[in-house]
C-alpha cells in the first residue's frame, strides 16, 4: 500500500505567533508532501510496498539512499506534527517528567541540552529526545531525514520528541535565527502526545 500525507490535526495559523501559518502550510504541504511522493516513487513495484515504514527504517542499510531520505522525512515530520499543539507550553507530568528530572537534573537542563542539539546540528538536521533500547531517556541529533530508528544511526532508539531544524521549517519568520526557532518550539510542545509516545516505546 502507497503510504499517504496525513491531515495536520489543527489549522495551519494554530501554532502562531511561535510558528507561521504560510511555513506551516508549505512546511507540510510541499515538503513533507514531497516526502511522502518520493518515497512511494522509490518503492512501487518492490518488495518494501509491503512494509510497515518502521519496518523500513529499521533496516534503511537495504534500501537506497531516496528511500532512506523520503522514508526518514515522513516518519520525523508525521512525529514533529503529532508532537506540537496550540495548548503546548507547560511541562511534562507524570512518569514523564519524573524520567526527564532524573536523566537530565530537571526540566529546565533538559530543555537547554535538548536546545544545544537543535543549536548545534550543523546544516540541516534534527534533534531528539528519544527512549534506548533499555528504556531511557537520551538527547541527540541527526541529519538530514535520519533518526534513532534507523540501523545507520549514530544514536539509536525510539524518538519521542523532534525538532525539525532544516532551514525551511523556520526561515520565512526567523530566517537564520534557529536559537530564536529553538526558543518558540517550546511553547508548541505537546506533552501529552510525547508522554503516550514514551510509555508505547518503554513496552
Amino acid at each position: 500500500m502507497a503510504f499517504e500525507l496525513a491531515p495536520l490535526p489543527y489549522a495551519f495559523d494554530a501554532l502562531e505567533p511561535y510558528f507561521d501559518a504560510k511555513t506551516m502550510e508549505i512546511h507540510h504541504g510541499k515538503h513533507h508532501n514531497a516526502y511522502v511522493t518520493n518515497l512511494n516513487n522509490a518503492i512501487a513495484g518492490t518488495e518494501v510496498e509491503n512494509l510497515t515504514l518502521e519496518q523500513i527504517l529499521g533496516n534503511i542499510s537495504k534500501y537506497s539512499g531516496a528511500v532512506r531520505n523520503n522514508g526518514g522525512g515522513h516518519y520525523n515530520h508525521s512525529l514533529f506534527w503529532a508532537t506540537l499543539s496550540a495548548h503546548g507550553g507547560s511541562n511534562p507530568t507524570g512518569e514523564l517528567g519524573e524520567a526527564i528530572n532524573n536523566v537530565f537534573g530537571s526540566f529546565e537542563d533538559f530543555k537547554t541540552q535538548f536546545s544545544t542539539a537543535a543549536s548545534t546540528r550543523f546544516g540541516s538536521g534534527w534533534a531528539w529526545l528519544y527512549v534506548k533500547a533499555d528504556g531511557t531517556l537520551a538527547i541527540g541529533s541527526s541529519p538530514n531525514q535520519d533518526n534513532p530508528l534507523m540501523d545507520v544511526s549514530e544514536i539509536k532508539g525510539t524518538p519521542i520528541l523532534g525538532l525539525d531544524v532544516w532551514e525551511h521549517a523556520y526561515y520565512l519568520k526567523y530566517q537564520n535565527r534557529r536559537p530564536d526557532y529553538i526558543a518558540a518550539f517550546w511553547n508548541v510542545v505537546n506533552w501529552d502526545a510525547v508522554s503516550i509516545r514514551y510509555h508505547a516505546a518503554k513496552k
